[in-house]
C-alpha cells in the first residue's frame, strides 16, 4: 500500500483464516444445531432461539469480513463494516495508534487504533500485521497525511490524552459487566430449560429473569467497576 500519501487507499481483506479453524467453527455450530434438534420435552420456540442466534452471528460475521475495510482519503478515514459507515475527518483525528489485539487467538498481534479528539477510538480494519508487512511503516504514513492535512505536526495534548484515559477505564468496565451479564443470561436459559422440562409452574418468572436479569446485573457491575477504577490510584 506504498505510494504518495495523497492517492486514495483502501485497506481491504487480502489474507483469510486458516481452512482448518473455518471447518472447527462450522463443526461447533453444527453439533450444537444437532444438540438442539433433538427430541427432549423442550418446546420448539425455545429451541429455534440457539440456530436463530447462529444465524445471526455467522451473517455478522460473513458481513464483516466480506465488506470490512479502511479507506484513506483527502477528507479523512471512513471504515465500512458489516452494516454501516463511519468516517472521520482530517481535523477531528487526534492521532492513529499500533497497539496488541486483545484476542490472543486472532491470527493478527497488532491491530490500529483512530482516536478522535474526543478520546473515542475506532478500529480499523485490515490494517493490521496480519494483512501488511510493515504495519508500523504503514501507520507511521498515515499519520504524516494526517499532519499535512491538518496543516501542523502531531503533538502530544494533555486534555485528549485525560479524555482516552478515562474513555478506557469506561470501556473496561463495559466489558468487564457485560461477561457477567453473559453469565447470567446463560445461567437463565439453564433455568428456564429446566422449568419447562419439569413444568413447576415457574415459567414465566424464568422467562423474566432471562429478559431482566442480564441488565440488571450488566449495571451494577458497570456502576461498580468504574467506582473500584475511580478509587484505585493511577500508576506512574
Amino acid at each position: 500500500m506504498g505510494g504518495d500519501i495523497g492517492v486514495e487507499r483502501e485497506y481491504r481483506r487480502q489474507r483469510t483464516a486458516p481452512r482448518g479453524r473455518i471447518v472447527a467453527l462450522w463443526i461447533v455450530m453444527g453439533n450444537c444445531v444437532l444438540q438442539l434438534s433433538r427430541p427432549d420435552g423442550i418446546p420448539l420456540p425455545y429451541k429455534l432461539l440457539g440456530p436463530a442466534l447462529i444465524a445471526v452471528l455467522s451473517v455478522w460475521a460473513f458481513l464483516a469480513v466480506r465488506r470490512g475495510l479502511t479507506s484513506v482519503g483527502a477528507d479523512g478515514i471512513a471504515v465500512r463494516g458489516a452494516f454501516r459507515v463511519r468516517k472521520r475527518a482530517w481535523h477531528d483525528i487526534y492521532d492513529l495508534r499500533v497497539e496488541p489485539r486483545n484476542n490472543k487467538n486472532a491470527d493478527a498481534r497488532l491491530c490500529t487504533w483512530l482516536y478522535d479528539n474526543d478520546g473515542r477510538r475506532l478500529l480499523l480494519p485490515n490494517v493490521d500485521d496480519w494483512q501488511l508487512p510493515d504495519l508500523r511503516a504503514e501507520v507511521e504514513e498515515l499519520r504524516t497525511a494526517a499532519a499535512q492535512h491538518q496543516g501542523m505536526a502531531w503533538e502530544l495534548r494533555p486534555e485528549a490524552e485525560d479524555r482516552i484515559g478515562l474513555r478506557a477505564v469506561r470501556r473496561k468496565a463495559r466489558e468487564r459487566a457485560a461477561v457477567g451479564a453473559m453469565l447470567v443470561f446463560f445461567a437463565a436459559i439453564v433455568y428456564l430449560a429446566w422449568t419447562v422440562v419439569v413444568d413447576d409452574g415457574h415459567r414465566l418468572f424464568a422467562v423474566l429473569l432471562l429478559l431482566w436479569a442480564p441488565l440488571a446485573v450488566y449495571a451494577l457491575l458497570v456502576t461498580f467497576f468504574r467506582l473500584r477504577a475511580s478509587r484505585t490510584p493511577a500508576h506512574t
